[in-house]
């Protein structure tokens, strides 16, 4: 008999505190102050192909963002270099005036010379510029997160971070973020300035950043993982995958997004999609509840 129907994601339920495998934490206090539930969407492939410039179908864009907000979504990430602004100018359009709680990460610190080419820039000056291209196309006063999409290595760290704390003390920013850094750079980060969040490749394939995600759950720090849904071979017939999503009555990409979710209390996955279906899929994941038993099976697959 399966243990669960899949049904559709209902995110604005009450806290919950337990963080057990049958009933995990539905919110995390992002910096302590942003009360955001814990299965965001991630806006990146709103974008044209290459993630560059416009998308093939701008209203169906639209409408995913639309319906995102519809369902209770309150943590978009974006970034300025998705389009290049093209992700940000598209959330305006769909969700200006926000509603009271929706946060919107971006990011900056990677720079765009043709689809699919992503360059690290750190300047200090450009970072600022960034930020302040971000406010416009974002139609907001303060970013709540902005997160440096990535080291350069030929700026100081303390230079590249230094911007984002400038801007924190003009207003402008209120809690800063690092993607894609070991744990070193994230301690060395933190003796910068104060660091809220970190955002690593992480899946049920990739587990690279263990030791990062073990340091963050320690210190309270959010861990955004991106590219969240990895399932490819485990998702075929006969894999423990698939033989959970079955008895679960859900499917593999639910499966992979419900195990980040139980995995720690700091996961806050950002799964994105052009797809309104797709979309209303994703969120259904923070329904499924896995058994000590699911996730000893799903850990074992790294």
């Amino acid at each position: 008999m399966k243990r669960g129907t899949q049904h559709r994601a209902v995110l604005l339920t009450p806290h919950m505190t337990s963080t057990t495998n049958d009933t995990i934490a539905q919110t995390f206090d992002l910096g302590g102050d942003l009360t955001v539930h814990r299965l965001g969407y991630g806006a990146m492939q709103i974008t044209g192909d290459g993630i560059w410039g416009q998308p093939a179908d701008r209203a169906g864009a639209l409408d995913v963002l639309k319906a995102s907000a519809a369902a209770g979504v309150d943590f978009i990430d974006t970034a300025d270099s998705y389009g290049p602004q093209v992700s940000e100018q598209l959330i305006a359009e769909a969700l200006h005036p926000y509603a009271d709680g929706l946060v919107i990460a971006t990011k900056a610190g990677l720079t765009r010379t043709g689809p699919g080419e992503w360059v690290p820039v750190g300047r200090p000056a450009y970072l600022k510029q960034q930020v302040e291209l971000s406010l416009r196309a974002l139609k907001l006063e303060r970013i709540d997160l902005i997160q440096l999409h990535r080291i350069d290595e030929e700026v100081p760290l303390a230079d590249q971070l230094g911007a984002f704390a400038e801007l924190k003390e003009q207003g402008k920013v209120r809690h800063i973020g690092v993607s894609e850094v070991s744990l070193d750079e994230l301690k060395e980060a933190r003796e910068i300035t104060e660091i809220t969040s970190v955002q690593n490749l992480y899946n049920l394939t990739n587990r690279d950043a263990q030791d990062v995600l073990d340091y963050a759950t320690t210190e309270g720090i959010a861990f955004i993982p991106w590219f969240p849904i990895a399932t490819g071979e485990l998702a075929r017939s006969g894999s423990p995958v698939a033989d959970i999503a079955a008895d679960l009555g859900a499917t593999p990409s639910q499966v992979a997004l419900a195990w980040l979710l139980h995995s720690s209390p700091v996961i806050l996955p950002i799964p994105g999609t052009k797809s309104v279906d797709h979309l209303r899929e994703n969120l259904d994941a923070s329904t499924l509840s896995l058994s000590a038993a699911d996730m000893e099976r799903l850990d074992a697959l790294a």
